[in-house]
């Protein structure tokens, strides 16, 4: 887990795309815990690594989860949070038959927010400021 924010080199960008993500499992039962919550943690590190992510921060609470994931400015929000979701749920109600009793793991809603180097009012400032004109 890499935790500085450097803007990274593209082809033909240079730029630093980041996104908070929280979703819970099903019934926001809390499930996440033991076992669950380390591989969860496994999952997680092989899915960043084989997409070129990195992991900012990774919370797993009982009942929710916080991602904070630097991504590619090509990918879209909701195929960071699909492959996630999808991997996770699929390999953990595999090896945690306890996991089958809910109807799925994760709930199909999902909370995002970007996020940068600076924050949105000191953009607002720099964009407002008349030396552009």
């Amino acid at each position: 887990m890499k935790t500085s924010f450097e803007y990274r080199h593209y082809n033909h960008a240079v730029g630093l795309c980041t996104v908070h993500l929280v979703w819970i499992p099903k019934r926001r039962k809390k499930v996440l815990v033991g076992n669950i919550r380390d591989r969860i943690y496994e999952i997680f590190a092989e899915i960043a690594l084989e997409k070129d992510w990195n992991i900012k921060a990774l919370e797993v609470a009982p009942d929710h989860i916080h991602l904070f994931v630097e991504i590619h400015p090509t990918d879209a929000i909701y195929q960071v949070v699909r492959a996630f979701k999808g991997r996770s749920a699929n390999y953990l109600r595999k090896e945690f038959p306890d996991l089958k009793k809910l109807p799925s793991l994760w709930t199909n809603s999902y909370f995002f927010s970007t996020a940068g180097k600076v924050s949105t009012e000191t953009i607002q400032k720099y964009i407002s400021d008349p030396h552009h004109g």
